[in-house]
């Protein structure tokens, strides 16, 4: 079975366990995690064909959210980019329609899953058909 993929751009220390991680794996996707923007460039180049990237709109780099999700689209043209922030909304701009970005609230898992589900829709839901026996 080919599970989704994400790297998920978490700014927790290595060897932490990251939430958002977690709740990402409890849903069967398998998560490639970095640790800042650096590092989240580096792994979309050894790993060019994963699903998505998960970003913190709050992460340290602060103003650079954006600045990172065009970095990631220069090495993969129209990734899915799912950013995440309190409210859903934050560093979004409403008059500039990005494809493939989706903004969820940091605060609902469940919206998070929803959204990275809706990626990959036939994969997902066979593994929610594998997990109901």
């Amino acid at each position: 079975m080919d599970r989704p993929c994400f790297i998920v751009v978490d700014r927790d220390y290595p060897g932490s366990i990251s939430t958002r991680k977690l709740v990402i794996e409890s849903a069967k996707l398998n998560v490639i995690t970095a640790y800042d923007a650096e590092e989240a460039l580096a792994s979309l180049r050894r790993f060019p064909h994963v699903d998505g990237v998960v970003v913190n709109a709050t992460m340290d780099d602060g103003g650079r959210c954006r600045a990172l999700i065009d970095s990631l689209r220069q090495i993969v043209a129209g990734i899915s980019v799912v950013v995440t922030s309190p409210g859903g909304a934050l560093d979004s701009d409403p008059h500039d329609h990005h494809r493939n970005e989706h903004h969820v609230d940091s605060l609902d898992p469940r919206k998070l899953l929803e959204c990275l589900q809706s990626l990959r829709r036939e994969a997902t839901s066979e593994i929610l058909k594998r997990e109901k026996f």
